[in-house]
């Protein structure tokens, strides 16, 4: 039987947590978080088997120990953790910037102990109480291990990870934060900005914002974000961050060139060579944003419309993550656009309401 510790049990400790106690039913997983309500509710559900202090001789026993609490607490606990830990166990954190806590990890000299960890994995929503032992499923889980961790240890966490249904892909420190700056830290720029640009162009009328497109929801969703987070992430991994950025900013001047001078061939050839490489992007799989299950359909404008839906679903019980009326069609089918947590709710929606003679419209 493995003992498992947890520092912190927010949306990603807790699915983990969750995870662990699915898969591994045998498992003893100890748990420590500054919410005194969470830990109550993971020992109430049967998450965890145990409540710990901050400073707890329990956490000796430990095979592996994820810290899942903002970063500057996972490295000031580190200097408690390297006087109570075993020679044998793992230590691993869930942070989106790897670089800091590896420099941490070697100025304490626990490179042996440790390996880090991203699950490429996420919610709009935080806390123990939206976490989901299948929110990792599927997702890649970025492994970046210490240089002295022994090759079985390695071997050992890499076959955890994958038994609890996530993807894990071995990179060093250096590949992770330089790849997730590209595929996941710009786009968040990216999208914040652009939301920034929409409000500041708008007028007091605020018909860009009345009218805002299918094509600016999607690409601007992540821009709803955590404030406090990605400005933790920027300052953490700002050399990769403002190394994209420069390569981005002169894509962007050379599209502006583009379309100053009519370069039609330029800006086909633009549209067209992004239009391949995204639909080469293997859709059906989690990364740092998840799949949208997501169905529209024709809805006569009556009284009661939506709620008939809505009671026509949870007679079947059916779970609607989220229900809305789409006033701009662009690029969108349908006028009502329902959203669900998981494909298989989606599917079946979609059989019954087609038996009562709707128009669905899948995305």
């Amino acid at each position: 039987m493995k003992t498992f510790g947890f520092i912190g049990l927010g949306l990603i400790g807790g699915s983990i947590a969750k995870a662990i106690r699915k898969y591994h039913p045998d498992a003893h997983i100890l748990a420590f978080d500054v919410n005194k309500d969470t830990l109550a509710a993971a020992l109430s559900d049967d998450t965890i088997d145990a409540v710990c202090e901050e400073r707890d001789d329990r956490f000796q026993n430990c095979d592996y120990i994820f810290l899942c609490a903002p970063v500057e607490f996972n490295l000031e606990y580190l200097k408690y953790l390297k006087s109570v830990i075993s020679p044998q166990c793992i230590i691993t954190d869930v942070g989106s910037v790897k670089g800091i806590i590896h420099d941490k990890i070697e100025e304490l000299d626990m490179e042996h102990n440790f390996i880090g960890g991203h699950p490429m994995a996420g919610s709009e929503k935080s806390g123990f109480a939206n976490s989901n032992y299948l929110l990792i499923e599927n997702a890649y889980y970025l492994l970046t291990p210490g240089g002295e961790v022994p090759l079985e240890k390695l071997g050992e966490f890499t076959d955890l990870i994958a038994s609890l249904g996530a993807i894990p892909m071995v990179l060093t420190a250096q590949e992770h934060d330089y790849i997730t700056a590209g595929v996941s830290h710009l786009p968040h720029i990216i999208a914040s900005a652009l939301v920034n640009l929409v409000n500041a162009l708008d007028n007091d009328a605020e018909y860009m914002k009345t009218i805002a497109a299918g094509g600016f929801r999607d690409i601007t969703r992540i821009a709803s974000s955590s404030p406090v987070m990605w400005q933790q992430i920027c300052l953490e991994n700002h050399d990769n961050i403002s190394a994209v950025l420069d390569e981005y900013i002169r894509m962007l001047i050379q599209i502006r060139c583009s379309i100053d001078n009519q370069e039609s061939d330029n800006l086909y050839q633009m549209f067209a060579s992004s239009k391949d490489y995204r639909d080469s992007i293997d859709v059906t799989a989690k990364g740092s944003i998840s799949k949208a299950h997501v169905l529209y359909l024709d809805l006569a404008d009556e009284a009661g419309g939506i709620a008939t839906i809505a009671t026509i679903l949870a007679m079947d019980g059916i779970s609607i993550k989220n229900i809305g009326i789409i006033h701009n069609r662009e690029f969108e089918q349908g006028v009502l656009k329902i959203e669900f947590y998981e494909e298989a709710a989606m599917l079946r929606a979609i059989t019954l309401l087609k038996k009562r003679n709707y128009n669905i419209y899948e995305r």
